[in-house]
């Protein structure tokens, strides 16, 4: 494997086939709103922050790619995590405010070359990007893969479970940590996504027919459904990792 990993600014070819990469998100997780305040100018107000990735065995087809975003940080990390970075981030571009953190929101590798060691290349390369940028920190709301297979199990306590090596139990969570990056502390709602239950039943082909929380495929924690109000409101906890860059 030969990657190539540079901003979306430096190939901007890459632009109109950003999103069509083949990949396992679940079709719920694209419906948190605060989303529309950073993907649909991701390719141009943020291409600085975008990163794209092919192979030289493939050129030109996307492999995987990386968004970052600047924000204010405020002095510390905030509970709503991934909504708080887009929120602030977008403020921040607005209002001329100059950021002093830079934000991981996401890293999405094609589903075929899931499980190959990308993760690892695009987490170093967005280290180098934010380094080259002069932050002396990136910080990320992590997504542990494999907690929605423990989706009663708080994330207070699953973050922090290691194994006999002393590196976390999450795989995702041992490549930051495995990088140079220190888990701080637990986003307890650093994602919001609500419907109404015909929205959710559309997004996950469940019946959301009963009151109480509803477990959902791919969801971190259960989803609460109210159906006397025709609503579910699923709220995601994610794990506030910092990467230190300063003399990396």
């Amino acid at each position: 494997m030969s990657l190539r990993i540079t901003t979306l600014a430096e190939r901007p070819e890459f632009a109109a086939n950003l999103w069509d990469m083949d990949h396992a998100w679940k079709e719920f997780m694209f419906n948190d709103p605060l989303a529309d305040f950073y993907y649909p100018v991701a390719d141009t107000r943020f291409a600085d922050y975008v990163l794209v990735a092919d192979d030289s065995a493939e050129p030109g087809r996307l492999v995987a790619r990386g968004c970052m975003i600047p924000f204010t940080g405020k002095g510390e990390l905030p509970d709503d995590g991934w909504d708080a970075v887009i929120r602030r981030g977008w403020l921040a571009r607005e209002t001329g405010t100059s950021p002093d953190l830079v934000s991981a929101l996401e890293i999405t590798i094609r589903k075929d070359r899931l499980g190959t060691g990308v993760s690892q290349h695009m987490v170093r390369a967005m280290r180098d990007t934010a380094a080259a940028r002069g932050f002396a920190e990136l910080v990320a709301p992590v997504r542990p893969n494999r907690k929605h297979l423990e989706p009663g199990t708080p994330m207070t306590e699953y973050a922090y479970r290691t194994r006999d090596d002393g590196l976390p139990h999450d795989a995702w969570l041992r490549v930051h940590v495995r990088l140079g990056g220190r888990i701080v502390k637990v986003a307890p709602r650093s994602m919001t996504i609500s419907g109404t239950l015909a929205e959710w039943r559309g997004w996950t082909g469940l019946p959301f027919d009963t009151t109480g929380m509803v477990t959902v495929p791919g969801a971190l924690v259960p989803v609460h459904c109210d159906v006397e109000h025709d609503y579910a409101v699923y709220v995601e906890p994610n794990v506030w990792v910092s990467h230190p860059l300063t003399g990396s």
